[in-house]
């Protein structure tokens, strides 16, 4: 059975002492591990100061980025291996501002899916389509492309060792989000082309994920929880989505 997790973005946000803030409101109010993962993603300079504040918690850590490369002269990246060595457990690979703004290609994102996988991390990898693609009707096929590029390198049963969160571009950040029935539809399909191999992968939905519309994303069939971006930011907030998803038969 897929485990439900509740993941928090916090992109490029704060500053050592918000971060801090932040995840000591969560580790205070969140023992509900039997449920739910939590995992939180802070900007990357905080990540230590984020995991000693969270040592004891229920709560653990992911990095929002990493090398491909596992060293060398690469200045300003920062290896799976780094990542592992401070605690990380997981990281996100593929997010659409990622591949957007910075360009990452899906051979790009299928190898740093690869990186992370060898030194032990859990990789989320974050697939989903633009505005214009979706009203070209070409949702599913995008998708499944970007899951078949990571696939095609790393394997399927990798693949399915991993988590899936998928996160219509047009909706990150915007206050729009995909219906119920739209996100279903997405998750059903990718689902399907893990086979049986992927009956147990966890699948996210990503895309203004607030308090306000998680009880009924998390209710359908093949989402297993939420990455969730701005609303993670508040830890009010942040739990009371958290809360909504433990409630889930």
């Amino acid at each position: 059975m897929a485990k439900p997790l509740i993941a928090g973005n916090w992109k490029m946000h704060g500053t050592a002492e918000s971060a801090i803030h932040l995840a000591s409101q969560l580790g205070q109010h969140w023992n509900d591990q039997s449920k739910a993962q939590m995992i939180v993603f802070p900007p990357a300079i905080y990540l230590t100061a984020v995991k000693a504040e969270l040592d004891g918690t229920n709560i653990v850590l992911g990095a929002q980025n990493l090398s491909q490369h596992s060293a060398g002269a690469f200045t300003g990246e920062i290896s799976a291996d780094m990542l592992a060595d401070i605690g990380c457990e997981y990281v996100l690979v593929g997010h659409s501002e990622r591949r957007a703004v910075f360009g990452e290609s899906n051979s790009t994102v299928a190898e740093k899916f690869s990186a992370a996988q060898r030194a032990g991390l859990t990789p989320i990898l974050c697939v989903g389509e633009s505005l214009q693609q979706r009203q070209q009707d070409q949702t599913i096929e995008v998708v499944a492309g970007q899951i078949a590029a990571v696939i095609d390198l790393a394997g399927l049963d990798n693949v399915c060792r991993a988590v899936i969160a998928y996160e219509p571009v047009w909706a990150i950040g915007t206050g729009e989000t995909a219906s119920p029935e739209q996100a279903q539809q997405v998750h059903s399909a990718i689902r399907a082309q893990l086979g049986d191999a992927g009956k147990d992968t966890t699948l996210l939905y990503g895309g203004s994920v607030k308090a306000e519309n998680a009880d009924k994303l998390f209710s359908q069939p093949d989402i297993n929880g939420g990455l969730v971006g701005g609303a993670s930011l508040e830890a009010n907030d942040f739990l009371n989505i958290a809360q909504q998803l433990t409630e889930q038969e």
